[in-house]
């Protein structure tokens, strides 16, 4: 499959940075090619941070992500993503 053909999948992510985010991409086999994108062989994601008001006085970071591949290498690698991300809230 051709980067022309991958598919996307968005995800967000609370209470992780976009610094935590690309360390954990990098275990997954990325690397870091600009401060808000990262490209394995057969994958991408590009992220975003933003500020997130949850109730009235709590505010968390928000990462947004934009993978892009083939959905059998995506969907487990999100997943994968996902659990590292998880822990990080504490």
């Amino acid at each position: 499959m051709t980067a022309d053909e991958w598919v996307h999948r968005e995800r967000s992510f609370r209470g992780i940075s976009t610094r935590l985010a690309v360390k954990y991409l990098e275990t997954l086999g990325a690397e870091r090619v600009d401060d808000d994108r990262v490209e394995a062989e057969d994958w991408a994601a590009d992220l975003a941070e933003q500020t997130v008001t949850v109730g009235p006085s709590v505010s968390l970071t928000q990462v947004d992500l934009v993978f892009e591949g083939d959905p059998e290498t995506l969907d487990p690698l999100i997943e994968r993503f996902a659990r590292k991300a998880m822990r990080a809230g504490g």
